[in-house]
């Protein structure tokens, strides 16, 4: 019973490593359970299972919603404090919130083959947990005394907003509307994920490379800022409305913005450190995720449909995929105790992440034709197979003491 009590004390430690584990374990249950409906639709293997609610809906959630936030609250909960000078989040605040997600998270998989009782009763938890997590990072928004709060305002103003995108998918289930599950999944990129990873990189990227870098000057408009809150705002907007033709209005002025910072924050040179490349590598995705919206957007104009989810995966996989990677890659080694370095295991994932990024994009490509249904089954495929080693090289270090002896 001791060792079961300091195994839990250990891992409940620091709200990175709660989260992180929960995030580490949807990157393999997530896609796992998608390869599963993508080799019923595109194999003889067996027929496409019967699931409580349509799998591209369900799919689409739990990437949203079921995937990417655990990484967002552990790390925000772990940088919160340190922006702002703040008090820490307590256990008794993260140790509820976790708990909370995942068992929704679990549920929601039940859910999906015992029905949609199941699937509300999910839903119901994940906002609980939603809350409890939101709160305590408001908590230390609102408390503490920091001249500069413009980062962590934009992100929290975010998560309310993941957290309506919740409700509205509850709502969904409850009263069959498809307008809620629409909001749902368009929010939750345009209003809550493009965001917060956009302000995390504009505050995190410039001061790493400066860290690292010779003669590095920080580039951080704050205007920046502004244009992307108006641009991903707009374009959700337009999404949730169905006016895809005029999507390119808010796309190409947040591509000029987004290059303009990849080129300022000098991506050739963040090649130097592998761990500060990968971060750079990540937020160039955005430019190339909106330059295919953009083309759609004008194709569609045009009165040409193409490219179809490629854009939405440039931007999920691409760049939000490839920035959960390295910032959690980064925080975890930070703080086991271990060196800040992406060795050449973790170099090697992340590289063949990327392509798993390529083969999906490359699945609603004019040229692939007949052979779409191979390219998801491959990004499927490549995506496990980056992620099973990285579970197994990062996930221990989250219910193991530091390797420096040092708390946390």
């Amino acid at each position: 019973m001791s060792q079961v009590n300091t195994a839990w004390r250990t891992f409940s430690a620091a709200p990175h490593r709660m989260m992180f584990l929960a995030g580490a374990v949807q990157g393999l249950a997530v896609i796992a359970w998608w390869l599963i409906e993508l080799i019923g639709r595109y194999t003889s293997a067996w027929l496409p299972p019967i699931w409580a609610i349509p799998a591209t809906w369900a799919h689409g959630f739990l990437m949203i919603y079921g995937f990417f936030p655990f990484f967002i609250f552990g790390f925000l909960m772990t940088v919160y404090p340190s922006w702002m000078n703040g008090t820490k989040v307590p256990p008794r605040r993260y140790v509820p919130a976790f708990l909370l997600l995942a068992c929704g998270v679990l549920l929601f998989y039940l859910g999906l083959l015992a029905g949609k009782g199941l699937l509300i009763v999910a839903l119901v938890l994940m906002l609980a947990g939603w809350g409890i997590a939101f709160h305590a990072l408001l908590d230390v928004l609102i408390t503490a005394r920091h001249p500069d709060k413009l980062h962590p305002r934009i992100t929290s103003v975010a998560l309310g907003m993941g957290w309506l995108g919740l409700l509205a998918y509850l709502l969904w289930l409850v009263t069959g509307n498809a307008l809620f599950a629409v909001f749902s999944l368009k929010a939750g990129v345009w209003f809550l994920l493009l965001p917060i990873f956009f302000t995390v990189g504009h505050r995190m990227i410039p001061f790493f490379s400066s860290r690292v870098l010779d003669n590095y000057q920080i580039v951080r408009p704050t205007g920046a800022l502004g244009v992307m809150l108006v641009c991903a705002y707009g374009h959700g907007m337009l999404e949730i409305l169905g006016w895809n033709a005029w999507l390119w209005l808010f796309d190409l002025p947040l591509l000029a913005q987004a290059m303009y910072l990849s080129g300022h924050w000098q991506l050739r040179r963040s090649f130097e450190v592998r761990l500060l490349a990968v971060l750079h590598v990540g937020f160039a995705w955005v430019s190339i995720a909106l330059a295919l919206y953009a083309v759609q957007s004008l194709a569609l104009l045009a009165g040409v449909s193409m490219l179809g989810f490629a854009p939405l995966h440039a931007l999920t996989i691409g760049m939000f995929g490839s920035m959960v990677l390295g910032m959690a890659s980064r925080v975890t080694l930070g703080h086991s105790g271990a060196e800040l370095d992406a060795d050449s295991a973790t170099w090697v994932l992340f590289w063949g992440f990327q392509l798993a990024a390529l083969a999906r994009i490359g699945g609603d490509l004019p040229l692939a034709g007949a052979a779409a249904g191979h390219f998801y089954l491959l990004a499927a495929v490549v995506w496990l197979a980056c992620f099973v080693p990285w579970f197994v090289k990062y996930a221990p270090k989250y219910w193991r003491p530091r390797s420096d002896g040092q708390p946390g």
